[in-house]
């Protein structure tokens, strides 16, 4: 398995504030696909700076709070489903294994409550 990216990704009912912290910062938005997920619709905004880094801000109305998360890219979700596994994660509470036209992907919850979203580019 390879990893492709590995970002961190910031889920809020607050995005748009969110997203203006990181313009200041000097980021700049690349796209904003929006997707229905386990939280409900999401609108993701993933921004880039010029030393290339990521940060993607998602917004979810319904939250009562941020959610921080790392969403990591990779070549084989199942064998990185695999290696989470192994080591006592889980998928979060309704989480499950979802395929979009262009990617499938999970987010697991590791036994200490930080989350990784799994995400593998279909082609």
């Amino acid at each position: 398995m390879k990893i492709t990216a590995f970002d961190p990704s910031i889920i809020s009912p607050k995005a748009d504030e969110i997203i203006k912290l990181f313009e200041e910062l000097g980021f700049n938005k690349t796209h904003t696909p929006t997707m229905t997920s386990e939280l409900g619709d999401m609108a993701r905004t993933r921004m880039k700076n010029e030393s290339g880094f990521h940060v993607d801000i998602s917004k979810v109305e319904k939250l009562p709070q941020d959610i921080m998360t790392i969403r990591m890219f990779v070549d084989d979700l199942y064998a990185a489903y695999d290696i989470l596994t192994a080591h006592g994660f889980t998928q979060t509470k309704n989480g499950k294994l979802t395929t979009l036209r262009t990617a499938r992907y999970v987010t697991m919850v590791s036994p200490t409550g930080f989350r990784i979203s799994i995400v593998q580019h279909l082609k």
